[in-house]
């Protein structure tokens, strides 16, 4: 049985959202938790807590996106760009992480998904919401 640390975790979820952004897309109808299991064989609670909050409050965390993001949407990015920036956003506004670890895992995450613009997009965005709107 293979342990996984945090960061290995946030590259799960990564990888499930993105999973869930092309059913989403396609109007593929899809079970959340058969997702997370094709993905990670151990149960683990981190993984479903944070995919399962990122899906309920996806509207939410967009419109967050949306009002840091310059003359963006979060949809005009790409798949892996958008689940990272929504785990950050969601680490932010939902958890107990301090602020600085969401931020740099996500920075992390698009460091080896993403290109340079979109790293220094997601890391900015970050910042922004942590100092303007985190509790």
């Amino acid at each position: 049985m293979k342990k996984y640390n945090r960061s290995q975790l946030r590259e799960k979820i990564m990888f499930i959202l993105y999973q869930v952004n092309i059913c989403q897309k396609n109007q593929i109808p899809f079970q959340l938790e058969d997702i997370i299991k094709d993905n990670i064989e151990i149960e683990n609670e981190f993984v479903k807590e944070v995919c399962f909050g990122i899906v309920t409050q996806q509207k939410e965390i967009d419109e967050l996106a949306n009002k840091y993001l310059k003359d963006w949407k979060i949809t005009r990015l790409g798949f892996p760009d958008q689940a990272i920036l929504r785990i950050g956003i969601y680490e932010l506004q939902y958890t107990e992480a301090p602020g600085v670890v969401a931020i740099n895992e996500a920075v992390e995450l698009a460091k080896k998904y993403s290109d340079d613009e979109v790293r220094k997009m997601i890391n900015g965005v970050l910042d922004k919401i942590y100092h303007e709107e985190s509790k």
